[in-house]
């Protein structure tokens, strides 16, 4: 799995624009993992992290399980 990862700060999660473009790379991420399906690539997900939510005890595991935004 490929994982397009942005961070941001908590504060703007809900911001109109932070929201735009995670529509914009949720698209990507479908027409990058619908390409490399067809030679046996690895998918993409795109996960909006909230900035106060990343510490050096967190896994990416836990990250992306929490705050995949894709649901797929």
């Amino acid at each position: 799995m490929v994982f397009m990862l942005e961070p941001k700060a908590s504060n703007q999660m809900e911001d109109p624009a932070v929201l735009s473009k995670k529509e914009a790379a949720l698209k990507w991420c479908a027409h990058a993992s619908d390409h490399t399906h067809g030679y046996g690539g690895k998918p993409w997900r795109y996960v909006l992290i909230p900035h106060n939510k990343i510490a050096v005890n967190v896994t990416l595991e836990a990250l992306t399980s929490r705050f995949c935004n894709d649901h797929r």
